[in-house]
């Protein structure tokens, strides 16, 4: 039996020991972004019955020891720490960020990440960042087409999330105006007009002006048109145009000659609409005007952003924006089985099985939660906790310590009777 109090209190030394670093380590990470406290379980390391044949009882144990039968991450999530930077990601519910490691991708909850000097998204150590990039970036870095969302491509083709440095927003020249108001019906000059936009990245001005035709139809209403594109300043007339333009007895529009005009070498469709749809001539009515045209001017990147829906946004000087990427949200199987590599990084294991996506009704990859930015998501380390876990592990490492000091003592003395 003394044997045995000196295993079951070697035992106790060693288990109690990992179980003090495993929550020293998890204090020392209180303030870890991301950081997932993991907890130890013990277990009995043999067990002899004792049988009794006492009336009312049942078999009881003796305990050989103990050790750590294995350590479970803590899954809850960590409070949200404010930021006032849009890289800062926090994910709300299931998911894991990836990153590329040396010679592995690795996982995190730590979504401090920022856009280093060439433009690349990384983390505050410079390890990039996965995802899908966009395809509207043509390989003279222009933007090709405005995108709301990338869809996410599959587990296997997540790549670094890297931007060019120049990006431009190239200059897209209006084709097409339509125009929409009421002309009433009173013998007097009408004015109307759009800001359209040039092959070479100008911004003119496009003027229709309508005046009663001097003979009238016999029923209805006849205006004559005349278009014109002239400088923002009035100062220069690039092109005219004349047409005819009819009204049916209730206003509504019946033809229009004008149907296009020179921009500078690109022609503007232009769009009076059909019946109702478009202008009018119709008394008793206020006279309004409004237009609805296409183009844009070109401009260069001023910079990229994230949004909540993990949206790489490119920001442009004309004020347009795109999506040019898609940060990846990985998730697991069993994420207990995820094998801590340093800190607030973990990578697959074959417990954990392999990083895939969440799907859509549709069948597309999605991300699979809810993104936060301008937050972060801190450890979710209890520090009362914990701090009262360690004063417990420290009394029931000593109690094991004293075991052995008082089983070696009684050894001594059995030693001294034989004697």
């Amino acid at each position: 039996m003394m044997t045995q109090a000196f295993y079951t209190g070697l035992s106790g030394l060693k288990s109690n020991q990992t179980a003090i670093d495993l929550k020293a380590d998890n204090l020392s990470n209180v303030s870890t972004v991301g950081f997932r406290s993991y907890e130890p379980e013990f277990a009995s390391m043999f067990e002899t019955s004792i049988n009794t044949t006492a009336p009312g009882t049942s078999n009881n144990g003796i305990g050989y020891g103990v050790q750590i039968q294995t350590t479970s991450m803590n899954k809850d999530t960590g409070t949200m720490l404010h930021s006032e930077k849009s890289t800062d990601l926090a994910i709300i519910g299931e998911g894991w960020f990836g990153i590329q490691g040396e010679n592995e991708a690795l996982y995190t909850r730590a979504g401090n990440f920022t856009f280093d000097r060439e433009n690349d998204l990384v983390t505050q150590d410079g390890h990039y960042v996965l995802g899908t990039m966009g395809t509207n970036i043509s390989e003279d870095n222009k933007i090709t087409d405005i995108v709301e969302e990338v869809k996410l491509g599959g587990i296997d083709s997540q790549e670094k999330l890297r931007f060019p440095k120049d990006l431009s927003y190239p200059t897209e020249p209006t084709k097409n105006a339509k125009f929409l108001g009421n002309l009433g019906t009173e013998d007097e000059i009408r004015t109307i007009g759009a800001s359209v936009v040039d092959k070479d990245n100008n911004k003119n001005h496009l003027k229709l002006t309508f005046i009663k035709s001097a003979q009238q139809p016999a029923s209805g209403m006849q205006w004559d048109i005349k278009a014109s594109i002239q400088s923002l300043n009035g100062e220069e007339i690039y092109g005219t145009k004349t047409g005819i333009v009819k009204f049916d007895t209730d206003g509504s529009l019946i033809s229009n000659t004008l149907k296009t005009i020179d921009n500078k070498g690109t022609e503007i469709n232009i769009d009076l609409g059909n019946g109702f749809d478009g202008l009018v001539s119709i008394n008793n009515l206020n006279i309004s005007a409004s237009n609805i045209t296409d183009g844009a001017i070109g401009g260069d990147l001023e910079g990229y952003t994230i949004n909540k829906n993990a949206e790489i946004i490119a920001t442009f000087t004309n004020g347009q924006q795109t999506s040019v990427g898609k940060i990846a949200i990985f998730h697991f199987r069993n994420e207990q089985g995820l094998d801590r590599a340093s800190g607030a990084r973990f990578s697959a294991s074959s417990n954990s099985g392999r990083p895939m996506f969440y799907q859509n009704q549709n069948g597309e990859n999605i991300i699979g939660a809810n993104i936060l930015n301008y937050n972060l998501e801190s450890s979710n380390v209890n520090l009362p906790a914990g701090l009262t876990d360690l004063i417990i592990l420290q009394r029931a490492y000593d109690a094991n310590s004293k075991s052995i000091s008082t089983a070696n003592e009684m050894m001594q003395k059995a030693l001294q009777m034989d004697a």
